[in-house]
């Protein structure tokens, strides 16, 4: 009969055990002796990670093992150290989009977004419609690429090999398309304090096209190859179980929030941007495991290509970014005429503009759930305070919930369906 372990104890031998990575080299006696704690005898204390391929990232777990039943887990983060919100206090509001945007750097539009709506609060002002209309069309974009990462690298975990082909092709396509509107594939700087960057360029259109035309048959195509595949069903459905109520304590949003039938989504409940002129469902599950976030994410694919459908065909005219001095640089073509605009373009990359002292927090939803950027401002060119509401960094707190009393061998499909990105995680 095996005693129950004393969880408080657990807890300080856990922290004590993780707080030196030189356990990662100590057997299993060694490490209960360091410790202080004397594990059970069925039980054992398993590191995965922090270098596991199928952890996404530089995520460590510690896993309390009874044979092959995960009795306790604790995820160990810091392994990054990127330190961008200090970073952030250090830059003006014109270099802030730069160093967010390498944050959740599948998902970058976002980060720029929150931080941007947060600056434009602060300022009292609001960029222009079209402006508006093409933010919501990149971010759109942005969460196809985002979830067909994830269909690649979720099919890729689950041993779904070609799956990892098949989302990096189609991922690949929208890439492009960024590349054509901001000159980067990824960390674009494209999003800023009182509009975007540049203008959408010619044939715009066609290219979106180009790439949502096949994308219906394509998704189908994963249907096939996964959602109606038994062995995947059996590897999902049932793992990594959390309820409504469990998510909403831990503050869980976004796919893992909406796995449980909870219908949140900040673009619908919340609405930015001009996502209140446009059509769409909020994806939603039934029983909060692994399968139903699966789902919800492929779900949302079809109804992000139903809002950019729509974007193209509302897409009003007008500029790009507000007409401002104090926050916009004057057109390119100026600075070659005017010693005047030469002299401001100088002054907004140098010395940045002020923004009147107060603070501000704007969440938007991306792709794992709510980011939030909260600023405060004492009245300077740089942000005196800069925090960050990462997704991934609270959804990592539904592990241990998640992995409870679950297989060893499903902790892959169990993390893999949280899709955490670890760069959101250790900022």
């Amino acid at each position: 009969m095996t005693r129950d372990l004393d969880l408080t104890a657990l807890d300080d031998a856990l922290t004590r055990l993780t707080s030196d990575d030189s356990v990662l080299r100590l057997s299993q006696h060694e490490a209960e002796q360091r410790s202080g704690y004397q594990a059970d005898s069925n039980r054992m204390i398993l590191n995965m990670g922090p270098q596991h391929p199928s952890t996404h990232g530089v995520l460590r777990l510690v896993l309390e093992l009874e044979g092959e039943i995960i009795k306790r887990s604790k995820p160990v983060i810091g392994y990054l150290h990127t330190g961008m919100e200090k970073t952030g206090e250090e830059l003006t509001y014109v270099q802030g989009a730069t160093n967010v945007t390498r944050m959740d750097y599948a998902a970058p539009l976002f980060n720029e977004l929150a931080f941007s709506l947060t600056t434009e609060k602060l300022l009292g002002i609001e960029a222009p419609e079209r402006a508006q209309w093409i933010r919501m069309l990149m971010c759109e974009m942005n969460r196809l690429s985002s979830h067909l990462l994830f269909m690649a690298t979720n099919g890729m975990d689950l041993g779904a090999v070609s799956m990892m082909l098949y989302g990096w092709r189609e991922r690949e396509e929208v890439l492009r398309f960024f590349e054509s509107v901001t000159g980067l594939r990824m960390n674009h700087n494209y999003i800023r304090p009182g509009g975007v960057a540049a203008d959408l360029p010619d044939g715009w259109r066609d290219d979106i096209r180009r790439i949502l035309d096949p994308l219906p048959e394509r998704l189908d195509e994963f249907d096939t190859l996964m959602t109606g595949q038994p062995i995947w069903r059996e590897r999902l459905q049932g793992t990594g179980v959390i309820t409504a109520e469990e998510a909403l304590a831990l503050g869980a949003t976004g796919p893992i929030l909406r796995s449980t039938g909870y219908a949140w989504d900040l673009r619908r409940d919340m609405p930015y941007l001009r996502y209140d002129q446009v059509e769409f469902d909020v994806v939603v599950g039934s029983y909060g495991d692994s399968f139903d976030r699966y789902a919800i994410r492929l779900g949302e694919i079809h109804e992000s290509i139903r809002i950019i459908r729509q974007i193209l065909d509302q897409m009003p005219l007008g500029d790009y970014r507000i007409q401002d001095k104090k926050v916009t640089p004057p057109p390119r073509g100026r600075i070659d005429e005017s010693m005047e605009a030469l002299i401001h373009h100088f002054k907004i990359f140098t010395e940045g503009f002020k923004v009147p002292a107060g603070e501000a927090y704007v969440a938007v939803e991306s792709p794992r759930g709510e980011l939030g950027c909260y600023i405060v401002s004492d009245g300077g060119p740089k942000p005196y305070r800069m925090h960050v509401r990462g997704p991934s960094f609270v959804n990592l707190q539904t592990l241990p919930h998640l992995m409870r009393d679950s297989l060893i061998a499903d902790t892959v499909a169990i993390v893999s369906s949280v899709d955490p990105i670890m760069g959101e995680v250790d900022r």
